[in-house]
């Protein structure tokens, strides 16, 4: 999770989904501190993704695989907050935006990679990413544009058409 355990990136970790979690980086009212946020939450993804790395992983679990995360990153409204009551009640995060980041998480494991972005995040960092290309996605109509790192291993030369920045 992005900001976790580090606090220069000042991202919130809201909730644990079995072996998932969800790190939000709140914006100001206006949003005018987005290219800040996204630059802090992207650092974090490339600190947590090293840190993995760094991970020292036994034989027995080196052979099975055993570590592998998928992180993804997206730039959009959220409702946050207590959710639920009586004896069940959460901090948590709803809304499209959620459900979009989720969805692309499991499109990463798909394809194989470590960090993947939106259309919304990579316009922020168009030079740092390349398309992977459009996935239907549940819950949402349109096939979404997904991204990866430049430097991430697999990604091929000649798919880096990257949506310009606005």
């Amino acid at each position: 999770m992005p900001g976790a355990g580090n606090p220069g990136a000042r991202g919130r970790g809201t909730q644990i989904y079995g072996h998932g979690l969800l790190a939000i980086f709140p914006l100001s009212a206006n949003a005018s501190d987005t290219n800040e946020v996204c630059r802090r939450a992207l650092k974090g993804a490339r600190e947590v993704q090293a840190l993995v790395n760094g991970l020292e992983v036994s034989p027995r679990a080196a052979k099975k695989d055993a570590v592998r995360f998928g992180l993804a990153l997206h730039v959009g409204d959220v409702k946050y907050g207590n959710i639920g009551g009586g004896d069940r009640l959460d901090f948590t995060c709803i809304g499209p935006a959620v459900n979009l980041a989720a969805r692309l998480e499991k499109i990463a494991a798909k394809l194989g990679k470590t960090i993947v972005a939106s259309a919304e995040f990579v316009v922020h960092f168009p030079d740092q990413f390349v398309s992977l290309g459009e996935f239907s996605v549940a819950g949402f109509v349109a096939p979404q544009l997904v991204f990866g790192l430049k430097n991430q291993v697999g990604v091929e030369s000649e798919n880096q058409n990257i949506t310009p920045a606005e």
